[in-house]
This record gives C-alpha cells, sequence and structure tokens, in this order.
C-alpha cells in the first residue's frame, strides 16, 4: 500500500509540474515569446496533428490545418483566461480550423434516409471492439470528407446532432443520416479488413 501510495504521489507530482511548465509557456505566448511558442509547439503539436489528420484524410493537408492551427492559436491566445483546460481550448481552435477549411473545400450534400437506417450503436460498438485505435483512425481517414467531418465530431469530440448542424450549416437529420451512413461504411471496412486477414492467414 505505501508503494502504491508512492506511485500516485509521484503522479500527481508530474501533472502538476507538466501544468506548471504548461502554463509558463502559455503566459510567455501571450507576451509574444518565440522561445515559448516553439515550447508550446514541440508540447502540443503531436496531438494537435492527429486531431488535423482526422479531419483531412492525408498528411499533407493534415499538416497545412496545423500550421494554420497554431498560427490562429498565437493570435487567440491572450483571449485564455486560465479557466478550465488550455489544451480543451486549443483543441476547439483546431477543430474549428479543419471544418473551416473543408466547408470551402465541399459542400455537405444533404443525404435523404431513403434506404439507410441509423445503425445500431451496440452493433457498431462490438464490432470496432476488434480493432485498434490505429486501424480505426486509418479506416475513418477513407471515409469521404463529409461523413469523416460528422463521424469525428459525433463519435470523437462528443458534439450533439444539434451543435453538428450549427457548426457546419445543415440540419439535424442530415447530421444523423450521415452519421450513420459512415457507421455503416466503417462496418463493412472492419469486415473486409478482417476478413482479407482470415484469408491471409488460412494461406
Amino acid at each position: 500500500m505505501e508503494e502504491k501510495g508512492r506511485i500516485i504521489l509521484t503522479l500527481k507530482n508530474n501533472v502538476q509540474a507538466l501544468n506548471d511548465k504548461l502554463e509558463n509557456i502559455v503566459v510567455g505566448c501571450q507576451q509574444k515569446d518565440i522561445r515559448a511558442q516553439k515550447d508550446l509547439y514541440d508540447l502540443m503539436g503531436s496531438k494537435m496533428f492527429g486531431i488535423c489528420l482526422r479531419y483531412a484524410g492525408n498528411r499533407d493537408d493534415a499538416q497545412d490545418i496545423l500550421q494554420e492551427g497554431f498560427l490562429k492559436t498565437f493570435e487567440k491566445i491572450h483571449q485564455f483566461e486560465f479557466k478550465g483546460s488550455f489544451e480543451g481550448w486549443m483543441r476547439r481552435i483546431f477543430v474549428n480550423t479543419a471544418l473551416e477549411k473543408y466547408r470551402v473545400q465541399y459542400t455537405i450534400i444533404n443525404i435523404q434516409d431513403g434506404g439507410w437506417r441509423e445503425g445500431s450503436e451496440n452493433s457498431f460498438d462490438s464490432i470496432t471492439d476488434a480493432i485498434t485505435a490505429k486501424e480505426m483512425v486509418l479506416l475513418i481517414e477513407e471515409l469521404s470528407p463529409k461523413y469523416r467531418t460528422v463521424f469525428n465530431l459525433y463519435a470523437i469530440e462528443g458534439y450533439s446532432h444539434k451543435e453538428i448542424s450549427d457548426l457546419l450549416g445543415i440540419s439535424e437529420g442530415t447530421s444523423k443520416s450521415n452519421l450513420s451512413r459512415a457507421r455503416i461504411i466503417l462496418q463493412e471496412k472492419i469486415k473486409q479488413l478482417y476478413h482479407n486477414d482470415l484469408r491471409v492467414g488460412v494461406r
């Protein structure tokens, strides 16, 4: 028990040290310190790139969003008042940057419910349990922009359909339909992935 207590205390101290470091970096960035800006990029760059990649679908576009997102972060960082999570605040900037890019590049088509029906949450969750997070990210990247965007916002970022409709300028019904279609496509991709794996195994 004493050993466990020491481990927990060490972890808490490490988290506090990281928070203190981040706070100092943010203060430096608010003062337009170039070294602090580099430190923020080094500290948060990989996390933010992961977000960019989920929306972009390829590394070149993700890199463009990353650079633009950091520029916007440095421009707006004086607005951060140290209330709540800085990472969450920064994350919203990058998500919005990605959305702005793809609002210009494509029009989200209004998909009628037609032959598609809302997939079961349980069936989708059960099929995705079989793959790794890395595999899932790669499959999401293969979705078309309109499906990928809604799926990311709903399933990963935690936005409601009402919030998505406001962000993208679409109806809640379209948001739900796009999510449903994204789930169906991902289910088929996962089945195909494991069907191919099994065939390779048989050989």
